[in-house]
């Protein structure tokens, strides 16, 4: 059998390069955040075992080779940064001692390398797209509908109240062009000028199926959050942004 290891959050290009060359991907989990936990299947079929660090981060580099040899692995895919056992004392030469090693350079876009940190960056300046295109694909977060204000479907237009059920990494707070359940829509993230609280809300464009659970993909960053005096203002805003999002569907 042939096995990749790594971190694996964000399951970006890099990763994925890794992934499709293997039998299996072996995940060491360590506070992902954008691909957390078994989210990682949704973007391959390939067999999936997660190691959590905090169960593992005091072996030996042996130690750890006897691990992999439970998992019937002949070869063994890696970055060319890969390192284990504590202190990171095992090292690409010593795993060539136990198995056949495959060594993945690193993988670049315009002459940056593909990397979680930097899509986090990406993702926290509000560079959405740029992040999707690290990534190979979009970057989403998933929730469950709880109650809102209830102003929207009163006196603007109705959003659904989204908390995430995983540590997601979130976005720059503002507003974004989205997709929800795979519906057209507009995304809020941030401090609501009505109450000053924090909060993730969606407004969907098209007639839509409602739900309890909640899968909102990020596509554009619209615009920053902005603090309004009243509730006119704020629904002249977003009647701007939904013009806008429309548009952009138009073309996507």
């Amino acid at each position: 059998m042939t096995i990749t290891i790594g971190g694996f959050d964000g399951m970006h290009i890099g990763h994925m390069k890794l992934i499709r060359k293997a039998d299996a991907y072996l995940v060491i989990e360590k506070n992902s955040n954008l691909t957390p936990g078994f989210d990682r299947i949704y973007y391959s079929p390939t067999l999936l075992d997660i190691l959590y660090l905090e169960k593992i981060k005091n072996l030996s580099a042996i130690e750890f080779i006897e691990i992999l040899k439970k998992y019937n692995a002949q070869k063994i895919i890696v970055g060319d940064d890969f390192r284990f056992g504590k202190n990171r004392s095992g090292d690409i030469e010593l795993l060539k001692k136990f198995f056949e090693v495959e060594v993945i350079h690193e993988i670049k876009i315009n002459n940056i390398g593909i990397h979680s940190h930097y899509i986090r960056t990406l993702i926290k300046n509000g560079e959405i797209k740029k992040a999707n295109k690290f990534l190979g694909h979009i970057y989403k977060i998933k929730g469950i509908k709880i109650k809102g204000q209830g102003l929207g479907s009163k006196e603007l237009f109705p959003t659904i109240n989204i908390t995430p059920f995983k540590n997601y990494f979130l976005p720059k707070a503002g507003v974004y062009i989205t997709k929800t359940n795979g519906y057209q829509s507009i995304t809020f993230i941030g401090t609501r000028s009505t109450d000053k609280n924090f909060s993730i809300e969606t407004h969907i464009l098209e007639d839509f199926e409602d739900n309890s659970f909640f899968e909102i993909e990020f596509l554009e960053f619209l615009r920053e959050n902005i603090y309004f005096r009243n509730l006119n203002q704020l629904k002249n805003q977003i009647a701007v942004d939904i013009i806008k999002a429309t548009n952009f569907f138009r073309n996507y």
